[in-house]
């Protein structure tokens, strides 16, 4: 004699959700994709340091920035702009912007002649807004 806990149904119903949680936890929740620091290994220069830059390297960060659009040049404050050197007389100036739930980065590097040689803008972590 074969006694019956409950229809095909309801045994049915009781798995689906185990087979939910199990696929969440294979695919994982949304995390944004970072791009590997192109700064990894450079020293940043304390604030003291950063008077130090050569003029056209101030010059030129301060002039990068007014040509960014209204939306973005409103979040540049001194506090996420950083100074880096890389010990072989290369320099970088990075500019972080918090937009829409998005932190960009905006990675200025200047030659050991202090001429900008690359710009490089990737999104560097996200933040609730």
């Amino acid at each position: 004699m074969k006694i019956s806990t409950g229809s095909h149904i309801e045994q049915i119903g009781s798995i689906i959700p185990i087979l939910l949680l199990a696929l969440v936890f294979a695919v994982g929740c949304e995390t944004p994709v970072r791009k590997e620091d192109p700064l990894a290994g450079w020293k940043v220069l304390l604030s003291r340091d950063s008077d130090k830059l050569d003029p056209a390297i101030t010059a030129d960060y301060k002039g990068y920035i007014q040509n960014l659009p209204a939306r973005e040049r409103y979040y540049v404050q001194d506090y996420n702009v950083w100074f880096l050197e890389d010990g072989t007389g290369q320099h970088a100036v990075r500019i972080q912007i918090p937009l829409n739930g998005t932190w960009w980065d905006y990675v200025l590097v200047y030659n050991k002649d202090n001429k900008r040689i690359n710009v490089i803008k990737y999104a560097s972590g996200r933040y609730r807004s």
